[in-house]
């Protein structure tokens, strides 16, 4: 028959086991205040896995419809502001801009002849004055004509017959002075209309000068220039093809990035603008770069999404929400130039670090 267990060994055996099993119960209560940032493991850094490296991607589009005649750029090629990097066919564009000069030509031609036909309207006036002028001491002297012969008449000195002549006479030149006068109006009324026209030949030509700027900027608009210095993407276009305007032909990557972290509301109590920041980036080994909070959104993500939470439906569930805050990287670290849009990174927060409220 086999010994019993001596009582010594069985009470040190169980006093171990509820050691373990305590320090294993201790261990996953620290892991769980842990894992919920609990005390006694609450820390000033606020973190979130849910942030991307952004920068301002500009899509290049041309303004114009036409074929690609030259193509100076290649994928992922870095570009300086101001430099070709596409060209359409410019002949159409070419013969509408000599069409616009022809055609302001035309328009201050016409104005400067103006000058002239003003000048002609007053020695038209003129003229005329000077013939009603004449045509009214015509009527004077038929009339001086006509008061001797009817004194004559009265004494038998001159017939009936020179009677009606002198009347005859004196009546026309008074007709010569009403169609003299006439004429004179309607001189005046030219010259009126001419100083009228004058505006419309003015429009006509500040019309044909913004047809030639119109011309000239769909001339230039030809040749598809980097806005900024920067990093292309992918060149859509090739050599030949037919593009519309607005058609996407590549996008230009900006060398100013910057982090977008989607915080927690939870996790904002404390964050300020100003405040420092650290983050580790996937794409380089998760090494780690410096920055600062630069700006706070003004509203949940929720509240900019394209259909944003209806919570009035009867059907509420509390969810955490996440806010954008905008954080700049740190000038002079080298890594820094390797930050491209859409990488991903862990943001760490420094709460206890001055900012501004």
């Amino acid at each position: 028959m086999a010994d019993a267990t001596p009582p010594d060994n069985t009470r040190r055996r169980a006093l171990r086991n509820g050691f373990l099993f305590g320090g294993m119960a201790l261990a996953g209560v620290l892991i769980v205040l842990y894992a919920w940032n609990l005390p006694p493991f609450h820390s000033a850094v606020e973190s979130t896995e849910n942030a991307m490296v952004q920068g301002q991607v500009t899509l290049i589009s041309p303004q114009l419809s036409g074929y690609v005649v030259e193509v100076d750029v290649q994928d992922f090629q870095r570009v300086r502001q101001g430099q070709l990097m596409f060209r359409i066919d410019d002949r159409i564009y070419a013969q509408r801009l000599e069409q616009a000069r022809a055609q302001l030509q035309a328009q201050q031609a016409a104005l400067a002849n103006y000058a002239q036909s003003r000048s002609s309207a007053g020695a038209s006036i003129g003229q005329n004055q000077a013939a009603l002028a004449n045509a009214a001491a015509q009527e004077q002297k038929s009339a001086a004509d006509l008061r001797r012969v009817q004194a004559l008449a009265a004494d038998g000195s001159l017939s009936m017959r020179e009677l009606d002549a002198a009347r005859a006479a004196h009546a026309q030149t008074t007709a010569a002075v009403a169609q003299a006068r006439a004429t004179l109006d309607i001189a005046r009324q030219n010259f009126k209309t001419v100083g009228v026209n004058r505006g419309s030949l003015e429009a006509a030509v500040a019309n044909a000068q913004a047809a030639l700027r119109l011309a000239e900027i769909d001339m230039s608009n030809t040749r598809v220039m980097a806005p900024r210095d920067g990093q292309l993407g992918q060149v859509a276009v090739r050599l030949g093809a037919y593009v519309n305007a607005g058609a996407q032909l590549t996008a230009l990557v900006p060398p100013q990035p910057w982090v977008v972290a989607n915080m927690k509301e939870t996790q904002m109590a404390n964050v300020r603008v100003g405040q420092p920041v650290t983050f580790s980036v996937d794409a380089l080994d998760g090494a780690t770069l410096r920055g600062a909070v630069e700006r706070i959104s003004p509203a949940t993500g929720a509240e900019f999404s394209v259909l944003p939470p209806d919570n009035a439906t009867g059907n509420f569930v509390k969810i955490t929400q996440r806010i954008p805050v905008r954080i700049s990287v740190d000038s002079g670290q080298e890594l820094a130039a390797r930050l491209a849009p859409g990488m991903s990174v862990v943001v760490r927060i420094d709460t206890s670090g001055k900012g501004r409220k």
